[in-house]
């Protein structure tokens, strides 16, 4: 069963938070998370009233520190598959809401947890945030978008970038690449989410979702058919001796020793 305490929505006038609450475990993506943020966006889905959504993660060290590694390590081959499925649908789900999806990053914003980032239409970061793609270090690649998405918001130097050398970034450095849309102090992140999704919400309703609209087709053929090319990279990768090794080593806090296997 979906624990519904790990997605918590709110509503003021026509803005929707949705906050990802594991802040034990960093917020991090697992099947029910996901699956959450799902069932809540297609309720949210049916409020006319409704002209942003803002996405954040709960407690000051995380937006979502990325996928729950201890659980991804165990899965077999048909559960995987519909674990990078669920996730790569949650990202397009987000990617095609009907209104505008604001992104307020606390803390760390790694692997899964960049790629929620990315696929919403605005980032905001606190100026603590820490951004990266950093699966290449468990021998694997990003799985929910992450090396298309970065490719369309800051371009392929940067996306190889992220993607090859796994290093984190600042919010002020994401901010150089075009990866962020503004920084703010952490005590004002949440009031500068608000401040955007008010300011959307008092345009035109129909000129905001046509605009929405209009330019995530632009390059859909384009995103769609990576976004298919990733998911059997990252599927092959995971039967790999060197992923094993990464995401044990990740679990008993070592080094990994890769192979090339």
């Amino acid at each position: 069963m979906m624990e519904e305490r790990n997605v918590q929505v709110s509503r003021e006038d026509g803005t929707a938070t949705i906050t990802i609450h594991r802040p034990e475990s960093l917020n991090a993506l697992n099947p029910d998370v996901l699956q959450g943020i799902v069932i809540e966006l297609s309720s949210l889905s049916r409020d006319e009233t409704l002209r942003a959504v803002i996405i954040t993660g709960s407690g000051p060290k995380a937006f979502v520190a990325g996928a729950d590694i201890s659980s991804m390590s165990q899965l077999g081959p048909r559960a995987l598959a519909d674990y990078v499925e669920l996730g790569q649908r949650t990202m397009r789900m987000i990617e095609t809401f009907k209104v505008p999806v604001i992104a307020a990053v606390n803390g760390f914003a790694l692997g899964g947890g960049l790629e929620l980032a990315l696929a919403c239409d605005l980032i905001i970061c606190a100026e603590g945030a820490k951004l990266g793609q950093p699966e290449v270090n468990l021998g694997i690649i990003p799985g929910f978008g992450g090396t298309q998405r970065l490719i369309q918001r800051c371009g392929i130097g940067t996306a190889r970038r992220l993607c090859y050398t796994g290093e984190l970034i600042s919010a002020d450095e994401g901010r150089t690449v075009g990866l962020v849309d503004k920084v703010v102090s952490d005590e004002c992140l949440m009031a500068e989410a608000r401040n955007w999704a008010s300011m959307i919400g008092s345009k035109a309703p129909l000129a905001v979702e046509g605009a929405k609209r209009v330019i995530n087709r632009a390059q859909e053929s384009l995103l769609l058919s990576g976004l298919r090319l990733e998911v059997e990279e990252f599927l092959t990768l995971f039967e790999s001796a060197d992923r094993s090794e990464g995401m044990q080593a990740f679990l008993e806090k070592r080094k990994p020793a890769f192979t090339g296997r």
